[in-house]
């Protein structure tokens, strides 16, 4: 299984990578939405972890991209989601409402 892991924090990403590398998986990573395109025009993943919060192309339109070009990768974007969860404000809760509404589209 082929998986893009997609991190701007530089520690996360590596030991995000190291651990999926351990347990068996083939790993690519990417720094910022730019990199995680052009990963996604040159490969094809199984699987993408993705931050929303991202340098140079958001999370959100990597996602776009990735349903216009109907690539068959299951995406789960991570660190956003997460952290909105653990803190229930409502604008974190309409961005949680948003983020399941975008997946399901996918």
């Amino acid at each position: 299984m082929r998986l893009l892991v997609v991190e701007d924090e530089h520690s996360l990403r590596e030991d995000i990578a190291r651990k999926l590398r351990l347990s068996g998986y083939e790993v690519d990573a990417c720094a910022d939405g730019e990199a995680a395109l052009e990963a996604l025009t040159a490969e094809r993943y199984d699987l993408v972890l993705l931050d929303l919060n991202l340098p140079k192309v958001d999370g959100m339109q990597v996602l776009r991209s990735l349903r216009q070009h109907d690539l068959e990768t299951c995406v789960r974007e991570m660190h956003e989601l997460i952290q909105a969860q653990r803190h229930k404000t409502s604008q974190n809760q309409e961005f949680i409402v948003e983020m399941k509404e975008d997946l399901k589209q996918f």
